[in-house]
């Protein structure tokens, strides 16, 4: 096979990564005078926000996705190829993978960011990531199987079944930790009356002194209090040390026994080896100017979750979310298309359009420019938001039925443990594809 691209009278923009930045920019150049490639191992797009309401038996994993090529339905000038970048040649204007090589004018990545575990082999092998969807499913059915191995244990051992450990108490934990916590209350002792669920443990251990901690000290008040509600153990200035598969080492030397540690607690760029003159800032985000150029190379660009730019506003660069890179997509394709027409260029200036996470039904906070809020109009205000940012009017009815039909019944029927069919040993030409 081949990753082959027709060559056109048209400059060619390769975008690796169809993340919120990536999408964006490839949306934002569609209609332009370039020829767009964008390269993504995954032939859908996946709204991250809502992975732990897949993990938590929330959602349906589809509703969360949309085809790239249906997105893009009707647009000449946009090509998609499903493959996996392992080597830039930036001296050849070229990319190298899995499928073959391609050449470029003009390349932007957009990598996003994926797991940090700070060099821990053990936490990186035993503990529960939820980055993607793939780990999102993975991670849903290890909860839902943690209750079925709970049910055949003995009293003894059906502590370590039914502690979870959720490290990271950023968004994506906190709404996790709120979210099993109504499972606990709602759902689970129904679908397992043999089970005590007054033994249940959600332990929310967080590095800094509060829980997140990006957001305004009322914000993060507000957020600790609703999880205390739910029933929530939070444990502050913790960090995790070690873990075995068994027992969660902590710094100082306490220790949890339990046999599911999920990981929120740290993000690193998705890196791709080649660019030797890029200067790599810690969290492997590589450091590019005010117009998202990557410092030392004259047509490569980077966006979002792997870019850090620096200024005396940012000395540690834009938050890694999903505003910073949208509006880096809208913006590097402005300039682009200036470019390519002798225009002069814009610099990018992120305008905080606010956050906002939720704990629970009804329990939510809410940072806009002007004003904070917390509870229902908060949740509503959550639900809108995110509901607005899905794609397909399809998907958008499913997660707002989804969502009425949790609210008023207190129950789902996506608690299923769906399992890869077992493969046979290794052979020659046969592989285990990636989650």
């Amino acid at each position: 096979m081949k990753l082959s691209v027709k060559k056109a009278a048209k400059k060619r923009v390769v975008i690796i990564g169809g993340g919120f930045g990536g999408l964006q920019l490839s949306q934002s150049l569609s209609k332009s005078d370039f020829q767009v490639v964008l390269i993504d191992k995954n032939n859908y797009y996946q709204f991250q926000p809502l992975l732990y309401q897949v993990a938590t038996c929330g959602l349906e994993s589809t509703s969360i996705v949309f085809p790239f090529r249906k997105i893009f339905h009707g647009v000449k000038n946009f090509h998609f190829r499903l493959s996996k970048v392992e080597l830039i040649l930036p001296e050849e204007n070229k990319i190298v993978t899995h499928l073959g090589d391609l050449e470029y004018d003009y390349l932007v990545l957009a990598t996003g960011a994926g797991n940090n575990f700070f060099g821990n082999k053990n936490i990186e092998k035993y503990a529960l990531p939820m980055k993607s969807l793939n780990e999102s499913l993975h991670l849903r059915n290890v909860i839902l199987e943690r209750f079925e191995q709970a049910l055949s244990a003995t009293e003894e051992e059906q502590a370590g079944y039914l502690t979870f450990v959720v490290a990271g108490g950023g968004p994506t934990g906190t709404e996790l930790a709120g979210a099993l916590a109504e499972m606990k209350s709602n759902i689970l002792p129904k679908d397992y009356p043999e089970l005590d669920f007054t033994k249940m443990r959600i332990v929310l251990v967080e590095g800094g002194n509060r829980v997140l901690n990006a957001m305004h000290a009322d914000s993060s008040e507000k957020a600790h209090h609703y999880l205390k509600e739910l029933g929530v153990e939070i444990q502050l200035s913790t960090f995790v040390e070690n873990y075995d598969g068994h027992e969660v080492l902590f710094k100082g030397g306490d220790s949890i026994s339990t046999k599911t540690l999920i990981w929120s607690a740290g993000i690193k760029g998705n890196m791709i080896d080649g660019l030797c003159d890029a200067e790599v800032l810690p969290g492997n985000r590589l450091k590019v100017d005010e117009y998202n150029q990557v410092i030392g190379y004259q047509n490569i660009f980077a966006i979002g979750d792997i870019a850090c730019m620096q200024s005396e506003e940012n000395p540690k660069g834009h938050p890694q979310m999903a505003q910073p890179a949208i509006q880096q997509g809208k913006n590097l394709a402005k300039n682009l298309i200036a470019k390519n027409t002798n225009q002069s260029l814009t610099a990018f200036r992120y305008k905080n359009l606010g956050a906002m996470a939720t704990v629970g039904r009804n329990k939510a906070v809410v940072e806009l420019p002007k004003k904070r809020f917390g509870g229902f109009l908060a949740w509503a205000t959550w639900m809108f938001v995110h509901l607005r940012s899905i794609f397909g009017i399809k998907n958008k009815w499913i997660i707002f039925i989804n969502w009425v039909w949790n609210y008023f019944t207190y129950n789902s029927s996506l608690r299923l443990i769906i399992r890869r069919r077992e493969l046979a040993p290794l052979k020659e030409n046969v592989y285990e594809t990636e989650m």
